[in-house]
């Protein structure tokens, strides 16, 4: 049994919202580097990237055909844009996206960006998560 988001703080109107998400084309990849690296030429480019550095890592999400063999990665993430604009103090958004996701077991990963938001689901589980989020009361564009 998967552990259940504990949303019994948040709004109920903020666990409904209904969401439209388009489908990014290709398979995507996350990449670790060291703190320290500089960011590669590869990163840039066609769809959607996402550059991030802390103390410990500097971590790249972009189309996984342009990550170089040797560098640290993890594969087969396929990509869903939440369609926005949204609010920084809207509440709910990624919430009502993941939740169904989360209470069935599928693991994601998001990045935001200043006016949208980014749900990643491994390939294997792709149709299943749109299944899921579909269920949910969201839709594709």
């Amino acid at each position: 049994m998967y552990p259940v988001f504990p949303t019994s703080n948040f709004p109920k109107e903020a666990m409904n919202k209904k969401v439209k998400l388009r489908v990014l084309d290709g398979a995507y990849a996350v990449s670790r580097l060291l703190p320290t690296d500089r960011i590669p030429a590869w990163a840039d480019g066609n769809g959607f990237v996402s550059i991030s550095r802390s103390g410990e890592e500097l971590s790249i999400v972009c189309l996984a055909e342009r990550v170089p063999a040797e560098v640290r990665s993890d594969t087969g993430w396929r990509c869903m844009h939440l369609v926005g604009p949204f609010a920084f103090d809207e509440t709910g958004i990624v919430l009502s996206v993941i939740r169904p996701l989360s209470e069935n077991g599928v693991g994601v990963f998001v990045v935001s960006t200043f006016d949208d938001d980014h749900l990643m689901v491994k390939g294997d589980v792709f149709e299943r998560a749109r299944t899921l989020l579909r269920e949910a009361g969201h839709t594709f564009i």
